[in-house]
């Protein structure tokens, strides 16, 4: 009999029979007792190569028992009788460090090839009665108990659910999100509910993975429904779409993708905060959402994938300067670049800004000024006090400056009162407003080329907004002997012209922020 997951490899050398998984309340889950008898040898059946214990679970007691599967069932598993709920445990032949487990949330045996590799990984593969009329209650709450007090499981299982399955693990999960390591959802419906809870989701930072077929009925209000509420909240969600695919056939003949996600979820630990962090924190998850279309000839589709298991994550933290208010937005690098080098810019970051995500990948951090809630705008003395902030934390003493649209007044305001603290301009669809266009204005302007900070600018081809002031502010930066460049670029679509643009305007930055 192969040995439970649990066991040294001494004991397993061992001419002892060990009981499975039996662990004493007052020693650590690591610790077994050793049994002359093996109490569940007589329930033992095979699962794909693998040893599947059976359970019975009492719905009003909640008490689990060993039981035997009855014949017939093969792999798979038949709904339990009334009052009860039948519970399955596959034990791996080698447990991985910390007995990490999957949770099925329902359709036991349908598209198995990830519980199969996650064996083969180490973990264990759990599942308890679920279908139309048996939905996670306190019945789930007492099979988690039972696998982690009991049988020294994680306290955190990896949750796979297809369908209602994934249904019916977002219910779960948003109820206890303080348990779960992460959730792989195959065309998944989802309740609303669930939906008002996946903040909480996020707040746990429980990383989320889909695969859904790109024509599937449920992938509007369901899928598409958690992706955005889950962005919108800082959380991780990474999606893979089956180009042509309805709601069958779930997961993926090669199911790599899925088990590289779950493997990293439940391996992965937090980055130490950052030295600069002052008073309250928050902390969330910045990535592009920017989708990579790929054939894959194992599983038969051309996919479209996105999130940050592809494309990698960015700590996101606000928190607060003294004197300033309400908050500073930093976007962390996953490893900062020589001499700290940042962008110091107005307004938020969004997912599509794919300068700011080329710079974080060259170690830059991304930090958005305040703005009060009491004013229209920036206030310049705040502005400062935040820069003072950062450079003594470390941060270079010369930041790039960035903008968009009318916010680029603002950049421009700043950087004129202060071109001994910035290294380059870079602005989106700049617009000027002609009553700027003072006296004061081509002062700074002056002010900048001096000190010889460069600009770039970049506009959409098609954006008829700019206009003549700034075209005069162009005008006026050349005029004095200073260094700007002015680019177009053509509508939002992935071609290698304008991921030049793009590259253009990081490589300007990053020359000129980053010495």
């Amino acid at each position: 009999m192969p040995s439970p997951s649990f066991l040294t490899s001494q004991r397993r050398h061992s001419v002892l029979r060990v009981v499975f998984g039996v662990v004493l309340a007052t020693i650590s889950t690591a610790s077994l007792v050793a049994e002359t008898e093996d109490i569940f040898a007589s329930v033992k059946t095979p699962w794909h190569g693998f040893d599947r214990y059976d359970f019975v679970m009492d719905e009003q007691t909640l008490a689990i028992k060993p039981w035997v599967a009855p014949g017939g069932e093969g792999d798979g598993i038949h709904d339990p009788k009334q009052g009860q709920r039948r519970c399955v445990l596959v034990m791996p032949k080698e447990a991985a460090p910390g007995h990490p487990w999957s949770w099925r949330g329902c359709y036991w045996n349908h598209e198995p090839q990830t519980e199969i590799e996650l064996l083969e990984h180490g973990f264990c593969v759990a599942y308890i009665s679920a279908n139309a009329t048996l939905k996670p209650g306190r019945e789930w709450d007492a099979w988690y108990a039972y696998l982690t007090e009991k049988r020294g499981l994680s306290h955190k299982p990896a949750f796979i659910g297809m369908s209602r399955g994934g249904q019916y693990s977002y219910l779960w999960a948003t109820t206890h999100p303080d348990k779960v390591a992460c959730i792989y959802a195959d065309n998944p419906a989802c309740d609303r509910e669930s939906l008002g809870r996946l903040g909480d989701l996020a707040a746990n930072d429980v990383p989320l993975f889909h695969v859904c077929g790109s024509i599937d009925p449920l992938y509007p209000d369901h899928s598409a429904a958690i992706e955005n509420i889950y962005q919108q909240f800082g959380g991780r969600i990474s999606v893979m779409i089956k180009q042509g695919f309805g709601h069958h056939p779930h997961s993926l003949p090669n199911p790599k993708p899925i088990v590289d996600f779950i493997l990293t979820s439940v391996q992965e630990t937090s980055a130490p905060a950052p030295g600069y962090l002052n008073g309250k924190v928050k902390k969330t998850a910045f990535y592009g959402t920017q989708d990579v279309y790929e054939n894959f000839p194992d599983d038969g589709a051309d996919i479209a994938y996105r999130g940050p298991f592809f494309t990698g994550c960015y700590d996101r933290y606000q928190f607060s300067v003294p004197g300033v208010e309400p908050f500073v937005t930093v976007i962390a690098p996953k490893t900062a670049a020589a001499g700290m080098p940042w962008v110091y810019r107005v307004g938020y970051v969004s997912r599509d800004a794919r300068v700011d995500l080329a710079l974080l990948a060259e170690g830059f951090h991304i930090v958005t000024g305040p703005v009060p809630y009491v004013a229209s705008g920036p206030l310049p003395e705040q502005w400062t006090a935040v820069y003072q902030f950062l450079v003594e934390h470390g941060f270079s003493r010369k930041p790039a400056m960035e903008g968009s649209g009318v916010a680029i007044g603002d950049v421009y305001a700043w950087a004129g009162a202060n071109p001994d603290k910035v290294s380059c301009i870079y602005a989106e669809n700049p617009i000027v407003r002609q009553e700027a266009l003072n006296a004061q204005w081509s002062h700074r302007i002056e002010l900048l080329v001096k000190a010889g900070v460069p600009a770039f600018h970049l506009y959409r081809s098609a954006d008829s907004l700019p206009g003549n002031a700034t075209r005069a502010l162009e005008g006026s930066f050349r005029e004095l002997g200073g260094k700007i460049t002015v680019m177009t670029r053509d509508a939002d679509k992935p071609s290698p012209v304008a991921a030049e643009v793009w590259s253009s305007a990081a490589d300007f930055i990053v020359i000129h922020a980053g010495k």
